[in-house]
């Protein structure tokens, strides 16, 4: 991996040790130093989200590395990611609602406390995975609200203070986020992305599944080990297979 100079801009990068963090990290390594920061926040595998976003942030050497603790998501409560309370429920791919795994609002407080680092270090970007359009539909990831924030940081910041937040992958889809992490060479074997598992990924959370019908979608095969592994298409290229977007269990192996 090549070596940056001190001349070379610094972007803070959110990472959450997810397939999508990961490459958006992919992307900001292209051409900027990095600076990685991590929130945990009560979530249900705390534990396991770290320990991907530190073997990733060791993968792209970042230059600076932050993990902060806000834990009164889980005194707030209300989400099944921080309310043990909550059942996590089974994937639902089809949902118009918004589902119980949102946790309100969680954003704001992540892109604010990389805006104090950033600020700080003089980074130029702070870049963050939200992905749009095929994902779970939480309303902290749509391109309207990272507008809005642009606007707050720079009413917020001081005036010599350049700072911008990149959503290099809010656009794409799922499949194709897998595709450009793979032509970047992002270590997908790294990530975590299950809702609930902290060894083996449960397969059958929304995250599981948005994760296994990218990589099915995008022809590669995704490296973490599930306890189930079932196949996710979409309605309209599979309708005699997939309706209502329910899974069929093609294995219940842990390893493929």
């Amino acid at each position: 991996m090549e070596s940056k100079t001190i001349d070379t801009e610094l972007a803070v990068v959110l990472a959450s040790g997810g397939m999508d963090s990961c490459v958006t990290t992919a992307i900001a390594n292209l051409d900027y130093r990095l600076a990685m920061l991590h929130v945990c926040y009560g979530q249900r595998t705390e534990a396991r989200e770290l320990r991907a976003f530190n073997a990733v942030a060791d993968f792209y050497r970042a230059e600076h590395r932050l993990v902060c603790r806000v834990d009164h998501f889980k005194q707030i409560g209300g989400s099944s990611l921080t309310d043990a309370k909550i059942a996590v429920e089974a994937a639902n791919l089809d949902r118009q609602d918004i589902p119980s795994s949102y946790v309100p609002f969680r954003n704001a407080h992540f892109l604010a406390i990389a805006v104090s680092w950033g600020e700080i270090l003089g980074a130029r970007k702070i870049f963050i995975g939200a992905v749009a359009e095929d994902s779970s539909g939480y309303p902290d990831c749509r391109p309207e609200y990272y507008a809005a924030f642009n606007r707050v940081i720079a009413a917020g910041t001081k005036p010599d203070t350049h700072l911008e937040i990149v959503t290099p992958v809010i656009h794409m889809r799922k499949s194709e986020i897998v595709r450009r992490g793979r032509g970047l060479g992002a270590p997908f074997e790294l990530t975590w992305s299950c809702y609930q598992g902290q060894e083996l990924a449960c397969g059958v959370c929304d995250s599981c599944a948005l994760r296994l019908r990218a990589f099915d979608e995008a022809r590669v095969d995704d490296p973490l080990p599930y306890a189930e592994r079932p196949h996710y298409g979409r309605k309209h290229e599979s309708p005699d297979r997939q309706k209502n977007c329910e899974p069929i269990v093609e294995s219940q192996t842990p390893n493929r």
